[in-house]
């Protein structure tokens, strides 16, 4: 499998980086990159060859990612439809339909659309997956073996579900930052450093996290064993409770999804 990333920022890299660990060789990758400092530094950290210019990148290839930013993927479509010879093609780019990726690749349709989230960057991601129906089994499983390597992934086979999907995992991460902001603010208003706040804070998200997905029981029933009656915690959760903290959560990924969807049907009118 000879992969080519379109795009070489953050994400591209982590996704490389995560298939080197895993055992893949530096070559059978090639970045396109329009920044020469960045093929460069490519090159350098991760032994991949990196080019400017896409027909050159596409040569050879069976898969190729579209790792750009979602306002330049209609642009690349346009200059990839007519380079295409029977590669899959991967989008990780956030809040664009694989119809319309489709529709701007001359109705080609051997398209699988992934959402990933920037936990990915440390391979503990997880990233929801929508194939097209001419997509084969063998190019699932090739889109598995390069997303899999950035963390667990989770096929929808709906594509509207990936709104949901972008929602809870996607924007995710920011939730989490802005809980333990809250909880350092919180830690140094009680006499901590911010250093004690911060520690205390993110390792305490990172157990819970942990002991969530180790267990089997329900994380209400976790959270229930905490909360002892006339305790701490009780009172902490009583005044989340009074606040009405779950609902303004649910509201706020309500949201997301809203905005996700938003941001399709914005696309979706792109006319070629």
């Amino acid at each position: 499998m000879n992969i080519v990333f379109i795009g070489g920022g953050n994400m591209a890299t982590a996704m490389i980086s995560g298939m080197l660990q895993q055992g893949y060789a530096a070559e059978q990758f090639r970045v396109v990159e329009i920044d020469e400092k960045q093929c460069e530094r490519l090159r350098q950290t991760l032994g991949v060859t990196a080019v400017c210019d896409v027909g050159e990148g596409i040569k050879e290839s069976s898969v190729i990612v579209l790792a750009v930013k979602p306002q330049q993927l209609f642009e690349l479509s346009r200059k990839l439809a007519p380079l295409l010879d029977g590669q899959l093609i991967l989008s990780i780019a956030a809040g664009i339909c694989a119809a319309d990726i489709a529709r701007w690749l001359n109705g080609y349709r051997r398209v699988i659309r992934a959402m990933p989230n920037t936990p990915s960057l440390v391979r503990s991601g997880v990233t929801g997956l929508y194939a097209m129906p001419e997509v084969s089994e063998t190019d699932k499983q090739n889109a598995e073996s390069i997303l899999s390597a950035v963390g667990a992934i989770l096929w929808v086979d709906e594509e509207d579900m990936l709104h949901a999907v972008t929602a809870i995992s996607g924007s995710g991460p920011a939730y989490v930052f802005y809980f333990i902001e809250s909880m350092q603010q919180a830690g140094i208003e009680l006499g901590l450093s911010v250093d004690q706040a911060q520690q205390l804070s993110v390792l305490t998200f990172m157990g819970a996290s942990k002991l969530a997905s180790l267990s089997e029981e329900e994380v209400a029933i976790l959270r229930n064993r905490v909360t002892s009656k006339g305790g701490t915690t009780e009172q902490a959760i009583l005044a989340m409770d009074k606040n009405d903290v779950k609902a303004k959560i649910i509201l706020a990924i309500h949201a997301a999804n809203q905005r996700s969807r938003e941001m399709s049907n914005e696309y979706s009118k792109i006319q070629i």
